[in-house]
């Protein structure tokens, strides 16, 4: 009983450090979840890096990083495909920062961040902070 209540412990302080290590070396997304389509998904971080390969942008989705909102606090970032999606990448994705023009608000899909920068009420960055892989599982939590 001790031997696994040891490993249970080894194991939990492996799963907080490997996630602390992934958010300081720029690993996984910007947040813990993102929406897409309007319903929220929750990813899990891996060090799996690809900025900087040359890899051509048409085999990454794009995940909006909308940055913090006018009190501070973050926003949740919004990707642009899911699985099941046809054009989905298989959980390779491309993060491009927001510029927000306007006061920053929760947006909740990819069609109206794009709307919204047509209308000048953000831009969107073309050089991308982040290229990695990391999965994506729907939170029913939320």
């Amino acid at each position: 009983m001790l031997r696994r209540l040891t490993a249970a412990a080894a194991s939990a302080a492996l799963l907080v450090t490997v996630a602390a290590s992934t958010v300081a070396a720029g690993g996984g997304p910007p947040s813990l979840s993102f929406y897409v389509d309007d319903v929220r998904y929750k990813t899990i971080g891996t060090q799996t890096d690809f900025f900087g390969t040359g890899a051509p942008a048409s085999t990454f989705d794009r995940i909006y990083a909308l940055g913090d909102d006018e009190n501070g606090d973050p926003l949740i970032n919004v990707a642009e495909a899911k699985p099941g999606d046809r054009d989905f990448n298989g959980g390779r994705w491309m993060v491009l920062p927001i510029t927000w023009n306007v006061t920053p608000t929760q947006l909740t899909n990819a069609e109206e961040v794009e709307a919204w920068a047509d209308a000048g009420y953000l831009t969107i960055g073309s050089t991308p902070v982040k290229e990695f892989l990391c999965p994506v599982i729907q939170d029913n939590g939320h």
